[in-house]
């Protein structure tokens, strides 16, 4: 197969990949509400968890974050190395998690998903990164507000990796990790919206310690 071909192959997979409802999956196989019924009317984590409960919660996590990783490992694995046939990948996956085409493009938010790539790409970024997600969402019950300054947190630390690493780091990989919080910034322009007016729902906290799904916070 000619390699112009395969590559773009490659990231037609990866936008398709991305492009599985795992949260709408998720509730038609177990019977529960779709969690484009609740909340902010997504599919990601957040709003399965919200419809569905922790346990189910926990499988839309890990498909969105599978749909992420895979298609970067994929392409890793038949390039060779590629890394920006890893970015294209990574890129063409968020934007099918946010713009499925199962869903009349519309989906969630591609934060899981966008976590998934870099977990391929650059894991010590996810686990320098993940405290600013997690206590922004702990000390203001805002997940949008969580998702918006993790994601935000890549870049710079992926620059520190960069300098750590006597720039060892491809520059396609450095251009994701800016590139990929701007998809994620944009699919929350409606939350951002809402917490420039103060009417952004507050994540119940609840629900992590185990109480019922269908909560309206």
């Amino acid at each position: 197969m000619d390699a112009i071909v395969l590559r773009v192959l490659l990231v037609v997979l990866a936008y398709l990949a991305g492009s599985i409802p795992f949260g709408v999956l998720v509730a038609r196989l177990t019977g529960g509400p779709d969690p484009r019924t609740v909340g902010s009317g997504r599919t990601g984590g957040t709003n399965a968890l919200r419809a569905l409960g922790r346990k189910w919660a926990a499988v839309v996590v890990t498909g969105d974050l599978a749909k992420g990783a895979l298609p970067v490992l994929l392409a890793r694995v038949v390039t060779g190395g590629d890394s920006v046939v890893e970015v294209a990948c990574a890129f063409a996956a968020v934007v099918g998690s946010s713009r499925s085409i199962f869903l009349g493009f519309g989906g969630g938010r591609g934060v899981g998903t966008g976590v998934g790539t870099m977990l391929v790409i650059q894991p010590v970024a996810v686990v320098l990164a993940a405290p600013v997600f997690v206590l922004a969402i702990l000390v203001t019950r805002y997940v949008s507000l969580g998702s918006l300054l993790g994601s935000a947190a890549m870049f710079p630390a992926m620059l520190l990796i960069w300098a750590v690493a006597s720039g060892a780091v491809p520059p396609a990989y450095l251009v994701w990790a800016a590139v990929g919080p701007v998809l994620i910034w944009l699919a929350h322009a409606d939350n951002i919206e809402r917490l420039l007016h103060g009417k952004e729902r507050k994540f119940d906290l609840g629900l992590l310690g185990g109480r019922g799904p269908g909560s309206p916070v």
